[in-house]
């Protein structure tokens, strides 16, 4: 039995920054993964998710400004770039450009308003109505590299990394918790669980948590016939119904909505014909720039709390690192250094508390 101060069960993106943030600050690091690097059964695989500091909420605002930094931090140490600065406009009702516009200015970003007019001047491919916030430090980062990169780092740094090995059981006692997997058994003093929907059957009766819901999402992946530089996009009649960012030659439209109730294990990657019908709808509409016709499609994971704030907190020996509600890739080194700093016994951010 191997024996180690922190185990970490999941190396999606929360996982693998947790992996980084924790060893570097010297931490003997056990992780294990259930499936193969960039495996496409979670939330983390692909090459593009957006980065934007245009929320709301001042929480999330002043904290995408510290995610941001350490998404350089991490390129400049990885020796590559993982975050691309396209700039993200935000319009819609739903997003209220005004009074968003004003937030981000509060938190010294640059953010302009525009009339629609000058956006579609600025952007031909896209159609806008309405005021239009471009923040621009908005971008795009490139989930699997930064994994990659991550986990390397963290190997780097000292820390045992196994993929395709499921953890079993979790069994705390008086000194921390025994882990079983299918080739042996850990002792670690605490353990962070940053595994997505499968968090909650692991946890059972272990830590009590929220509410969550787990869905299945679906993108879709449009050519572009402009093929000038976009910026990436959301749009929200209501709130944040619709988002959409270029990934290499392509553009790809996600809803933030209408996703499926489903479990990790139970789910069955079948595209909704609805949701191609709504995404194509959009595209006609909405993204004139773009050959309507889905080039191709894939699904992915949420797992949502009922307000769609994180969950991240200690209770014993356990942290829990999930249920990032569909917009947590963003904050992924962030995240990685709050896992580290409740392992070091620092306190949550309230927000992010189990009640």
């Amino acid at each position: 039995m191997d024996d180690i101060d922190v185990a970490i069960v999941g190396l999606g993106l929360a996982g693998s920054a947790a992996a980084w943030a924790v060893s570097r600050r010297g931490r003997s690091v056990a992780a294990f993964e259930a499936y193969g690097p960039g495996h496409r059964r979670g939330s983390s695989h692909g090459r593009a998710r957006i980065f934007r500091r245009a929320y709301l909420d001042p929480l999330y605002v002043e904290l995408t400004g510290r995610a941001g930094r350490l998404w350089e931090e991490l390129g400049e140490q990885a020796g590559e770039r993982l975050l691309t600065r396209t700039g993200g406009v935000d319009h819609g009702a739903g997003r209220e450009p005004e009074r968003m516009a004003a937030l981000l200015r509060e938190h010294g970003v640059a953010a302009e308003l525009l009339d629609p007019a000058e956006a579609a001047r600025r952007w031909s491919g896209i159609r806008f109505e309405g005021p239009v916030l471009f923040d621009p430090e908005g971008g795009v980062l490139d989930p699997e590299a930064a994994m990659a990169a991550m986990v390397r780092l963290a190997t780097d740094a000292g820390a045992h990394v196994a993929y395709d090995t499921p953890v079993r059981a979790l069994r705390p006692d008086s000194d921390g918790v025994t882990l079983t997997t299918d080739t042996g058994t850990w002792r670690a003093r605490t353990v962070v669980v940053a595994a997505g929907g499968w968090a909650g059957p692991l946890l059972d009766g272990l830590v009590p948590l929220p509410p969550l819901t787990v869905t299945q999402q679906q993108v879709f992946f449009f050519d572009r016939e402009d093929p000038g530089p976009w910026p990436t996009v959301v749009h929200g009649e209501t709130s944040l119904d619709l988002y959409a960012l270029p990934e290499g030659p392509y553009f790809k439209v996600g809803e933030h909505v209408h996703g499926t109730v489903t479990t990790a294990d139970d789910r069955d990657f079948t595209v909704d014909p609805a949701a191609r019908e709504r995404a194509v709808a959009y595209a006609r509409a909405w993204l004139p720039g773009l050959d309507p016709v889905p080039r191709s499609e894939l699904t992915c994971l949420y797992t949502s709390t009922p307000n769609e704030d994180f969950v991240l907190d200690r209770r014993g020996p356990f942290v829990v690192c999930s249920a990032c509600s569909g917009h947590g890739a963003k904050f992924t080194p962030l995240i990685g250094e709050l896992v580290a700093d409740l392992v070091d016994g620092h306190p949550p951010i309230d927000r992010f508390a189990l009640r």
